[in-house]
């Protein structure tokens, strides 16, 4: 049959037409090196967050700094009427985004009760609803999160004198006419003898000849935008904080480390709630930890965590005030005789992630992503091999600790799509639609479509529970990414997110924010 492989996809479900791939082209670059440049580790992007509308972007780094950008291309580009009634066809314009403002979130310090430094480093980003036109966002470390406000304010500053200098000079200083003549006429605290023009009583008297040119201060209205702390919520982790995440009723949000998460009130620094805790009565008998933690985007009861051991929970907050037991739970058995020194290792969720409809669940673990349906619990609906060709050298990536990576992964506005890092710099986009054989592959520089190579062999399908599971990979090449290139561990790109109503994804690749549109 013409077409290959199409033919033999008869348990495909029924459904719209798979979209065709999309051609990503570069947009923008901030902090981009020249060659041979040496990053700084203080410059290292830690975390990337878009708004709810797209308009806004934040990049926290390792040195504690949070850096805000937003877009221009929807302000710059709105003419009159009468223009906008001489193009009678469409314009097609890709978002543009500008430097905003920066400023410093954390500072290192010390805890001298546990004799521990904890650095600057932002973990995690999120942006809180605004409010009279100031921003508002959530930032954390490993101990403290903080809450900031930025807002417009317009500062009065002197810009020129309202008389030239030089041309007062020649028609009368200031000087010269605050100074007394005659020193008949001065008194001891600066009056005047003479009471023709030394007092202003009711009615104002000028000196013999008018006043000379009087220079006075001209004064501009600048505006300057403010970075303020409203809130500090700290003490209230004993491990490192991994998540933080809003909740939908815009009041309350989640904090989470290795073995609790905790339920504050965004007006309350000075309390909060513990509604999860893994702890052990002995330590010795911990199995996991929670590695992240997200609020669902439209119910403020509901949230899901991930573990260490590769399951994600979903619980309910009106079940109970401590949430220990969940409401449902998604976990993907193994396979009988595949179990290895490095399974556990692998199996553990770095990053999760609700779709925006909140009806699915993005999950990355070290060589996968998964997409979780939340009303079905037997398996992932489909699973994407991000870098299926470093299985044979995971030995390799223990020794050199790359295998403990936390690689973030996102969602499209629309949920037809999900992305995620690998090493070399390259990132990766599938297609989710059934029957799609999406698998692009990606590279942070200015030509993202360098390495793609398109992969002719279509997704393997196991059915199971009368429910069709979806595996789609990259090029399979041990020893090579995708274009068939020596592989890069040290370049690593671990942060990204897509653009909320637009194909448009921001990632990290070291000091470097790169920007891709379709």
């Amino acid at each position: 049959m013409k077409g290959g492989v199409g033919g033999d996809v008869a348990a495909a479900p029924a459904g719209p037409p798979p979209s065709p791939s999309l051609e990503w082209k570069f947009s923008q670059v901030f902090g981009e090196r020249t060659a041979g440049e040496e990053v700084q580790e203080v410059d290292i992007i830690s975390a990337i967050e878009f708004d709810k509308t797209g308009d806004h972007l934040a990049t926290g780094d390792r040195g504690g700094r949070v850096v805000l950008f937003e877009r221009t291309d929807t302000k710059e580009h709105v003419g009159s009427r009468r223009e906008l009634e001489r193009v009678d066809y469409p314009v097609s314009r890709h978002p543009e985004f500008r430097y905003k403002t920066e400023f410093q979130s954390h500072e290192p310090e010390f805890d001298y009760l546990k004799s521990l430094e904890i650095e600057e480093k932002i973990n995690k980003i999120r942006w809180c609803q605004t409010a009279n036109g100031a921003l508002f966002l959530l930032s954390t470390n490993d101990k403290t999160i903080k809450y900031w406000k930025i807002q417009e304010k317009k500062v009065k500053k002197i810009s020129e004198m309202n008389i030239d200098p030089s041309k007062a000079a020649g028609n009368g200083s200031v000087t010269s006419s605050s100074v007394c003549s005659s020193p008949n006429q001065c008194l001891a605290n600066g009056g005047y003898g003479d009471k023709s023009y030394s007092s202003l009583g009711n009615d104002l008297s000028f000196p013999p000849g008018g006043i000379p040119s009087l220079r006075l201060p001209v004064t501009s209205n600048e505006t300057s935008l403010v970075a303020r702390c409203r809130r500090v919520y700290a003490h209230a982790h004993d491990y490192h904080i991994n998540s933080i995440s809003n909740n939908s009723d815009g009041e309350t949000f989640i904090s989470a480390d290795d073995l609790r998460i905790n339920l504050w009130n965004l007006e309350i620094s000075n309390q909060s709630f513990n509604i999860v805790d893994v702890k052990p009565t002995n330590m010795e008998d911990l199995t996991e930890v929670i590695t992240s933690a997200e609020f669902h985007p439209t119910h403020c009861n509901m949230l899901a965590y991930s573990s260490s051991k590769g399951s994600v929970r979903l619980i309910d907050l009106r079940q109970s005030a401590l949430c220990d037991s969940h409401s449902k739970l998604f976990e993907e058995q193994e396979a009988p005789g595949s179990r290895s020194f490095f399974t556990e290792i692998i199996a553990s969720i770095s990053d999760i992630k609700f779709a925006k409809n909140g009806r699915y669940i993005l999950s990355r673990d070290y060589m996968t992503l998964k997409l979780w349906d939340i009303n079905m619990d037997s398996g992932p609906v489909s699973t994407f091999q991000v870098h299926e060709y470093l299985r044979p050298k995971l030995c390799d990536l223990y020794e050199n600790d790359s295998i403990f990576d936390k690689f973030e992964c996102c969602l499209s506005g629309d949920g037809m799509r999900v992305a995620t890092g690998s090493y070399s710099n390259l990132f990766r986009v599938f297609g989710c639609p059934p029957g799609s054989t999406e698998a692009i592959t990606l590279e942070a520089s200015k030509n993202p479509m360098r390495r793609q190579v398109q992969t002719p062999s279509r997704p393997s399908r196991s059915v199971s529970s009368s429910i069709t599971r979806v595996v789609r990979r990259g090029a399979d090449s041990a020893g090579v990414d995708a274009n068939g290139n020596s592989f890069d561990f040290t370049t690593k790109l671990l942060h990204l997110a897509w653009h909320p109503t637009e194909n448009s994804i921001a990632c990290a690749a070291a000091n470097s924010l790169y920007m891709y549109y379709v």
